[in-house]
């Protein structure tokens, strides 16, 4: 799902009508970043992107609805983009597990893109490794289930937000070293100096494979708008000439 990100992060990329959607699935892919790093506004973005290009609704789930539709794009404000996006708000992990188990049974058109914000807060009701690894499995069986029914060459993507802690104990550690094993693609979100009145974070994604690093800066204005422009050192940054194999923190 590292091409659809990539998208929001670029919008230059956006694909062409004739273009092959084949790798649009990709490796399923894990957003990082602490409180407050712009995680929600990014996988929202990312849901408006792909509810833009006409191939089937987005699942987006979260423990409690938005407060705001985060700025950026006239794309948050397009009505038919918007009703593309079914939000649903599993309120437990008891009850996440319950929606992911049933997905074959829902009714309508399957999902291209399925999101999870927030699995922290559904990983801490039972911190035990195990537990992390069965939820993991089981969204990556969704997703392959939603992926046979859109039929061949189609497929689900997955885009699952962390929160990470500065200082974690080694059971955070754990779970998130865990998650990285069935997460290839990641996308962390580093806080950065301050600029006036808003908020900078250093967007590095590792689309996993052989792909290539890329990096932006992900500024947040006073207002809630989103802005984003290319890290201003990456043309000139040996790692972003390699591919992605260091599968950890930048």
């Amino acid at each position: 799902m590292a091409e659809t990100l990539r998208r929001v992060l670029s919008p230059s990329r956006a694909a062409g009508p004739g273009e092959d959607i084949a790798a649009e699935a990709g490796p399923p892919l894990l957003l990082l970043g602490g409180p407050g790093s712009g995680k929600t506004a990014l996988l929202f973005a990312a849901a408006l992107e792909a509810a833009g290009e006409g191939r089937g609704p987005v699942l987006f789930l979260t423990r409690r609805p938005l407060q705001s539709l985060p700025r950026r794009t006239p794309a948050a404000l397009d009505p038919l983009r918007l009703q593309k996006i079914r939000f649903q708000y599993p309120p437990s992990t008891h009850e996440l597990l319950r929606l992911l188990c049933s997905a074959h049974e829902a009714r309508g058109p399957a999902p291209f893109l399925l999101l999870i914000d927030g699995l922290e807060e559904y990983l801490a009701e039972d911190p035990e490794p195990q537990e992390a690894a069965y939820l993991a499995a089981l969204l990556l069986d969704t997703a392959a289930h939603f992926s046979h029914q859109v039929g061949p060459g189609r497929g689900c993507g997955l885009i699952v937000a962390l929160q990470t802690q500065e200082e974690g104990d080694s059971g955070d550690a754990l779970q998130l070293s865990l998650l990285q094993k069935y997460f290839l693609a990641q996308c962390w979100l580093q806080p950065t100096a301050p600029g006036s009145g808003h908020r900078c974070f250093r967007a590095c994604l590792e689309p996993g494979g052989l792909g290539l690093r890329e990096e932006w800066c992900v500024a947040f204005q006073p207002d809630g708008e989103m802005r984003i422009t290319p890290w201003p050192t990456q043309a000139g940054d040996p790692r972003s000439d390699k591919g992605s194999s260091s599968g950890g923190q930048p």
